[in-house]
């Protein structure tokens, strides 16, 4: 019964030991590393660093990081950003960045810029060492009628004060891109802007095109501007292309208006006829009309249609004779 009592608490002493060893021997590591860099982290903080879900190694090497650069940045900072979600090292990187390039950034700033989404550190490069965005292809029509295509170079730094809450680079784009649809669709004629494409960087920037966006624009290059189309024209024919088929649906609804006169004036016609049959009858029974009147009325009709017939053998000759004999 003794030896099964010695036996647990060798097992509890080992287990301590064990957790001891995790907790404190590691922490004992990372504390004279801080302190041999100068960078004062307590002991007991480090301990409970894991308890709070937050790797001691990356707050203390943030911590040696800033201090050797010269930047007081308290660890209570640094443990508060990592729970919030942030990257810690990176913030820090950026902060050294910053003060080697002389750019005011405090910690809360950077912090609130990389818990926004954006990357602090290439923001901060990107003030130092600015960026260029080239636009996509734009065209645009002059007022000549002859389309142009620019791809233009906008070269931008970031703006600190502005990259909490101000638009990207998207708005950027689009912008330049209004810009140069506006510009070329004011000139006279596209010749102008061929001979002078700095004509459209200069208009474009007097716009101030960057106002509440996260950077400045310090320059615009039209990078290759081509012909393109002759709009002007294009839209021309079609123009008179639809013109075309305007007046002619008009005059296929004069045809038909026309067809439907002469078969309307042919049924009054027939209506007519019919009536002949009845009136003679009438004018039998009432004696104005005779028998030899009747008979010689007849012949008349017969000669009128035996005429009709003869000339229109004879028109048919003649349309022969003009085409030649067939081969």
């Amino acid at each position: 019964m003794g030896f099964e009592f010695s036996t647990i608490i060798l097992i509890i002493i080992v287990v301590a030991a064990i957790v001891l060893l995790y907790f404190v021997g590691s922490a004992v590591s990372l504390w004279i590393q801080a302190l041999v860099s100068g960078a004062h982290v307590g002991i007991i903080n480090i301990v409970f660093m894991r308890f709070r879900k937050v790797p001691p190694k990356l707050i203390v090497e943030s911590k040696i990081m800033a201090a050797k650069a010269g930047l007081e940045i308290s660890t209570n900072d640094l443990e508060s950003h990592y729970l919030a979600g942030g990257e810690v090292l990176r913030v820090v990187q950026a902060l050294i960045a910053a003060d080697k390039a002389n750019i005011d950034l405090k910690f809360n700033r950077a912090a609130a810029i990389d818990l926004a989404g954006r990357n602090v550190l290439e923001a901060v490069q990107m003030s130092v060492n600015p960026k260029v965005i080239e636009t996509p292809l734009v065209a645009a029509m002059a007022k000549d009628g002859i389309q142009l295509k620019a791809v233009s170079r906008v070269t931008v730094r970031a703006n600190i004060d502005r990259l909490v809450g101000g638009a990207g680079e998207e708005t950027i784009l689009a912008r330049v891109g209004e810009g140069i649809v506006t510009t070329i669709g004011s000139a006279e004629s596209h010749k102008n802007v061929l001979e002078n494409p700095d004509l459209i960087s200069k208009r474009v920037l007097e716009k101030g095109l960057d106002a509440g966006t996260a950077y400045e624009i310090l320059s615009i290059d039209i990078a290759d501007v081509d012909v393109g189309k002759n709009i002007g024209a294009e839209l021309e024919t079609d123009r008179a292309e639809a013109d075309k088929k305007i007046a002619q649906a008009k005059a296929e609804e004069r045809r038909a208006m026309a067809f439907a006169a002469e078969q309307e004036m042919r049924a009054k016609v027939v209506e007519a006829e019919a009536q002949v049959p009845l009136a003679m009858a009438e004018a039998f029974r009432a004696g104005n009309l005779g028998i030899m009147d009747y008979y010689k009325m007849k012949n008349v009709i017969a000669d009128t249609k035996m005429r009709d017939k003869i000339g229109g053998e004879e028109e048919e000759d003649t349309k022969s004779s003009r085409k030649g004999p067939v081969s």
